[in-house]
Formats: structure tokens, C-alpha cells, sequence
């Protein structure tokens, strides 16, 4: 089919619910994309912060290739060495007991709200009461769209699942004023990636860490668009010196393969039963080889020091572009980076641009260019992209 073809029905016949860019993408190479008239992209949005090892990856490739081959899918009636060998490497060292696979983030996060609502049912105390904060973003389902800290994403579907209130980001007053006695866990972000690459300040994880120890209530931690060495780290709250007691994965880990996991220390683990939760695709043999392919890969400190060097030369380029009124000063870390924009210049209509120059970026939150590439992305890749989104700017004003 010709992209005049495709676009008739993927507009047609597809729910009208994505905003798509004009190009039919056919193929991709390490950081580069292609589309069906040839044109070339390099890619600083990563399916989302999802294709950590760019496109092509021979081992990744290889990996899915070879276990499809044999046994792409069993369910979980059974034991299967490639979740086994995934289980190991999600569990041993990192301070987590267990680990729940599953096929998305909003899965995940699913399955640490049930779990944090179990362990303290399995306590009998009536605690079952979630704290989130504002511009915080969970997922789509209609509980983590609940969780969720933006009403565009949740109040069309009211009545919502009760239980959930909303804070400040980065205010910790306001954290403590919100921790009653039926608050059973907090669910936060280190950087609120969607909400336009916030991060947290170091000593507001800190409090909400120690807030929670106090008053008996578990802390949360949302990885999905941070971990997996998007950070420089496997989880990013290594960066803040806290450790959680649920933790949630999705994104980066398969490298372009749906998988997810909820992981968990062991006294919280218990909690879940067999058959209190579970999933039929779920840690399946495929997904777990492509995850197992992508850790072997990236999860070492070699390599978490390669990201944040390339992180570092990032915001250092984008910093340079403070030279126009309407650019703030970059943010985040690692290989996530967010550049604010002031309301004057539309960063959807920058992204436009830089598409037509040869680059995929995008807009997240009010109005900041969100840049999660491939983490192999070069630092010749990342002048590259500068070099073109100083000339984009420079065609906008304030007035514009």
C-alpha cells in the first residue's frame, strides 16, 4: 500500500483517538528511521522512551527471532527458563524479593496498587487510600488514569475508582498534610516525563521516603519511563540514594517488545496470594527473552556512565540555545531531557519543524521538547539534532 492508502485507513477505521505526524514509517537503523518515500529521521522520542537500543539491535533481534522459534507463548501454568533467567536479573541485587511481569506500565502500576490495598488487607487495617501528585501520569486505564494527576485524562470517565487524592509536586508540606491514617501507599515519579520532564527535588523523595517509614506507608515508585537505563541507572530513584517498597518497569525493558513488571520488597510480596492477581500474556517466553536480550545489554555501569555522559553533552548543546528569550534551561537526566518553552512559541509546531529537518522530537506537558533517544544515540547524532533545532528556533518570536 502507498501512504495514501494507509493514512485513508488507519483514519478511517482506526478509533480517532492519535494525533499522527504526516509519514508512513517503514523501517529503522540504529537511531535513524525511514519512511516510505525514503526520507530519512533520526529519532530523539524512541517510541516514547521504548527503543533503548535504537532499531535493528542484532541481539535483541536475534533473541525474539530464535525463541519464537521455539515457544513464544505457554501462560503461567508452567514453568519457563527465559521468565526464570528475567526474574533473576530484576531481582538479584536490586533490593527487590519478587517481581510481577506483566505486558505495559499501566499493568504494572495496576498490579502495585492491588498490591499495596492487599498487603494492608492481609494486616486487617482499613487502609486503602493512594496520595499522587499533580501533573503526574500513571497510565490509561480507568484506575491509573485515576492515579493520574491530570483531570484531561480521567474526568471524561467519571465516576472514578474512589481512594485517590492529588498534591503539589515537590511539595513536601503539602505530601504530609495529605498522609492521613487511611492512606495505604504514595505513587510518584522522579521525573514526571508526560507532565513535561519535571523532576523531583532530591530532598522531596527523601521526606516522602521518610514520611512513609514513619506512618506505616508504602512508598511507590513509577520507573516506567525512567528505568531501564534511561536515567544512567536501572531505577532512577538510585540517583535520589531511596529505596521503595513497590517499583514499576515497562517502556525501555523488552527495547520495543510490550513487557512490564511490578517488582517488590519480600514483606510486601507476601501479600499476594496464588490467584490474587495474574496475567494471561504476562511474562510470556517471548517478551522475557527480548527483555533478557536488552538487560544483558545495557544493565552495567559501564553503560549507565555512557548514558549520562551523553545526557550531560545533551543539555549542554540545549542549554546553549538560552540564547533565545523564549527557551528555558534544560531538565532531567540521563538520556530524558526536557527543554521548556515559554507560551508564546507553540513546541508542537518546533517538533513540526524539526521533523521536516530531518529530526523526531516532541511536546510533552504545557509546552516543554521532550528528547528520549535510543541510548546508543552518538554524540555526532546529538550535535546533529542541536545544530537543526537552533536553526527551527530561529525562525520563531515571542510574537508568533
Amino acid at each position: 500500500m502507498d501512504f495514501s492508502q494507509v493514512k485513508k485507513i488507519q483514519d478511517s477505521r482506526g478509533f480517532d483517538i492519535f494525533s499522527r505526524n504526516q509519514i508512513c514509517l517503514e523501517r529503522g537503523e540504529g537511531c535513524k528511521l525511514f519512511d516510505t518515500e525514503g526520507r530519512q529521521y533520526i529519532d530523539f522520542m524512541g517510541g516514547i522512551a521504548v527503543n533503548c537500543l535504537g532499531y535493528g539491535n542484532a541481539k535483541l533481534a536475534e533473541a525474539i527471532e530464535s525463541q519464537c522459534r521455539k515457544l513464544m507463548h505457554c501462560s503461567n501454568l508452567f514453568y519457563e527458563e527465559q521468565q526464570a533467567r528475567l526474574l533473576k536479573i530484576l531481582t538479584e541485587g536490586t533490593g527487590f524479593a519478587r517481581a510481577f511481569l506483566c505486558n505495559s506500565g499501566a499493568e504494572a502500576n495496576e498490579a502495585a496498587i492491588k498490591l499495596a490495598r492487599k498487603y494492608y488487607h492481609e494486616k486487617g487495617q482499613a487502609k486503602y487510600k493512594f496520595v499522587t501528585a499533580l501533573n503526574s501520569f500513571h497510565g490509561r486505564t480507568l484506575t491509573t488514569a485515576t492515579a493520574t494527576g491530570q483531570e484531561k485524562y480521567s474526568k471524561p470517565y467519571a465516576p472514578l475508582t474512589p481512594g485517590f487524592s492529588h498534591v503539589p509536586f515537590n511539595d513536601i508540606e503539602a505530601l504530609e498534610k495529605a498522609l492521613t491514617a487511611d492512606v495505604c501507599a504514595v505513587i510518584l515519579e522522579t521525573i514526571q516525563g508526560e507532565g513535561g520532564v519535571i523532576p523531583a527535588a532530591e530532598d522531596y523523595l527523601k521526606a516522602a521516603r521518610k514520611l512513609t517509614e514513619e506512618r506505616d506507608i508504602l512508598l511507590i515508585i513509577d520507573e516506567v519511563q525512567t528505568g531501564v537505563m534511561r536515567c544512567g541507572k536501572l531505577f532512577s530513584f538510585e540517583l535520589y540514594g531511596i529505596m521503595p517498597d513497590i517499583a514499576t518497569l515497562a517502556k525501555g525493558l523488552g527495547g520495543g517488545f510490550p513487557i512490564g513488571a511490578m517488582l517488590a520488597v519480600e514483606k510486601v510480596a507476601k501479600a499476594f496470594k496464588k490467584g490474587d492477581h495474574g496475567s494471561t500474556f504476562g511474562g510470556n517466553p517471548l517478551a522475557c527473552a527480548a527483555a533478557n536480550a536488552v538487560l544483558e545489554q545495557v544493565n552495567s555501569a559501564e553503560f549507565g556512565r555512557e548514558v549520562e555522559r551523553k545526557g550531560d553533552f545533551l543539555k549542554e548543546l540545549l542549554n546553549g540555545l538560552s540564547k533565545y528569550p523564549f527557551v528555558g534551561k534544560p531538565r532531567g537526566a540521563g538520556l530524558l531531557v526536557g527543554l521548556p518553552l515559554s507560551l508564546e512559541i507553540d513546541g508542537k509546531k518546533v517538533a513540526e519543524k524539526m521533523l521536516g529537518e530531518g529530526f523526531i522530537i516532541n511536546c510533552a506537558g504545557s509546552n516543554t521538547l521532550r528528547f528520549a533517544p535510543p541510548l546508543i544515540i552518538s554524540e555526532g547524532e546529538i550535535s546533529e539534532m542541536a545544530a537543526a533545532l537552533d536553526k527551527v528556533l530561529s525562525q520563531f518570536s515571542k510574537t508568533e
